[in-house]
């Protein structure tokens, strides 16, 4: 069951560079080419139509047609339900190339940069650094990822950050973490 995970939390940033590679569609749904563009992606076929309807989206065929030929707009709440179904779909769609791009050539390099301390008084700051290393074994962050499980995201990279020693309790909130494939 996915559950919610604080902003910063390393497996919340992990997803939004995950979600940056997936490539998608960036127009916003609240504008017109957003929204037809996730219409027609999640109504191509047969099985897109299923995949959208299993990640929540379960207007009617009529409704469908209606808001594809513009008679219709979405609701405020259908448009969440339809950009929240589109990134589901995307990401079970992208996950296979994706993980073989994370795992070729023995892994992918990761830049792990630590919250930001500024506003936190002087003498409470932790001194951190950016840190690097070489994550090999993508299946399960990508598997979850994939699932929308945020707690089990958090918990495969947490497997992955102990290589870091005995600073890995360091980066558990996280700024920004970087990887390219």
């Amino acid at each position: 069951m996915p559950t919610s995970t604080p902003e910063h939390a390393y497996g919340a940033a992990v997803a939004r560079k995950l979600d940056e590679l997936a490539d998608g569609i960036v127009t916003p749904v609240t504008v017109k080419r957003g929204l037809m563009a996730r219409l027609h992606y999640l109504t191509r076929t047969e099985h897109s139509r299923r995949a959208a309807r299993d990640a929540g989206l379960t207007v009617t065929d009529r409704t469908l047609k209606a808001w594809l030929e513009e008679r219709r707009r979405p609701s405020s709440a259908n448009l969440e339900r339809i950009d929240a179904a589109y990134r589901q779909v995307r990401r079970h769609n992208i996950a296979r190339r994706l993980l073989r791009r994370l795992n070729a050539a023995g892994g992918t390099r990761v830049e792990t940069h630590p919250l930001n301390q500024s506003q936190v008084p002087r003498p409470l700051q932790r001194l951190v650094e950016y840190r690097t290393m070489n994550v090999r074994r993508w299946d399960r962050i990508v598997e979850a990822w994939a699932a929308g499980d945020h707690q089990g995201l958090d918990d495969a990279w947490e497997d992955v950050i102990v290589d870091l020693g005995s600073q890995w309790g360091q980066y558990e909130y996280v700024t920004n973490i970087g990887f390219a494939a």
